[in-house]
């Protein structure tokens, strides 16, 4: 590999490193939301994989079970999560394979 084909391939990868870091971020500005028993308890994601809020209805509390509610809260966070982590594999996997052509180079690219 001449000189020239090693710089263009460090400008690449510094180009993608950035690129990169602004997919994190917007992907930490993004909300996923998911709710269970029947939309009783609501857990909200960012994409970065925090959760940010929980909702919990009224009547939850009103039959005074308490692991209802803690079950209903797991089912709504994990799935909130899910979500987001979807999400985010494939925002992910759509960038990297943008990205496998620009580190040709012989071609390929944006």
């Amino acid at each position: 590999m001449n000189p020239a084909d090693l710089k263009k391939m460090m400008e690449q990868a510094q180009q993608m490193q950035s690129k990169m870091g602004q997919l994190q971020a917007e992907l930490a500005k993004m909300r996923f939301e998911a709710s269970a028993g029947g939309g009783m308890i609501t857990a909200v994601a960012s994409g970065d994989l925090r959760i940010i809020e929980i909702r919990i209805e009224e009547e939850v509390f009103a039959g005074g079970d308490r692991a209802l509610v803690q079950d209903l809260t797991a089912a709504a966070v994990n799935a909130a999560l899910a979500n987001a982590q979807r999400h985010a594999q494939e925002q992910v996997q759509k960038f990297s394979l943008g990205g496998l052509g620009m580190m040709n180079p012989n071609g390929g690219g944006e």
